[in-house]
């Protein structure tokens, strides 16, 4: 049995990388809602029904855990899968509570950059409410920059400038950590620390969400059984665009 992987495009190749990183006893399915990328602009009634319609595909495999490697599907959808379905569903969740500790002592400030769906659920807010009690973290949506990933536009110079213009109304000697808070934005996380002061750190939550994924598995007696195999999958049943998971995948296993 696999662990599946769902996104509405390449971004969750970003957490399933942590997780073949951390879980080389298991075998991993990725599956990628292309009919419908990307969610960001997207209602939460919208989002929710794509995901629903993913997931009834994915659940046809032979898997024992199901991650939504997207926060915008989790904040959207999260609830309703795991009403509807047996099998653990495991969400992502900016990194606000872990940035919130690094710079808490400092009063350093947090940025959060996610899409504009993520940014506007009451998930997004409560998470804030609950470990801010500072009022240290700032939110700056950046849709534009899944549709760069998703055309597999890792241009430095190019990218350079679109994220020059985004913190231009930002004082950055008041931040200590940035949040990358949706699975797309990992892959330009390298070019950021590059662009960004040196006392910024950047941080997402793939690692967490990993960790959550292994303890459940342990805890029901499913870990292991598998060798690192990696399958991809696609909502449209197209070949080219598995050949883009694979291109994309190629990227990450030579970047991080």
């Amino acid at each position: 049995m696999s662990i599946a992987f769902f996104d509405s495009g390449i971004g969750g190749l970003t957490v399933m990388h942590e997780a073949v990183r951390r879980l080389p006893d298991e075998d991993f399915i990725f599956f990628a809602d292309t009919l419908h990328v990307p969610y960001g602009p997207k209602t939460k009634e919208q989002v929710t029904e794509y995901v629903c319609e993913s997931a009834e595909r994915i659940l046809g495999e032979s898997i024992k855990a199901l991650v939504i490697a997207c926060n915008t599907a989790t904040s959207a959808a999260a609830t309703e899968l795991r009403r509807t379905y047996a099998v653990p569903v495991i969400g992502m969740e900016p990194a606000v509570k872990p940035a919130v500790e690094m710079n808490g002592a400092s009063g350093q400030r947090v940025l959060v950059l996610a899409t504009e769906l993520t940014l506007s659920q009451a998930k997004y807010r409560e998470l804030v409410t609950r470990v801010d009690d500072q009022g240290i973290v700032d939110s700056l949506p950046m849709p534009e920059l899944v549709g760069y990933c998703e055309r597999l536009n890792f241009d430095p110079a190019e990218l350079g400038d679109y994220f020059n213009r985004q913190f231009a109304s930002f004082d950055l000697s008041r931040y200590g950590t940035i949040v990358l808070g949706c699975t797309h934005y990992p892959y330009y996380a390298k070019l950021l620390e590059s662009l960004l002061p040196p006392h910024i750190r950047v941080i997402d939550g793939s690692a967490g969400t990993v960790r959550r994924v292994a303890r459940i598995l342990d805890e029901r007696g499913f870990a292991g059984g598998g060798s690192g195999r990696v399958r991809f999958m696609n909502s449209a049943d197209d070949p080219a665009y598995n050949l883009k998971l694979e291109q994309a995948w190629a990227v990450l296993n030579h970047e991080m």
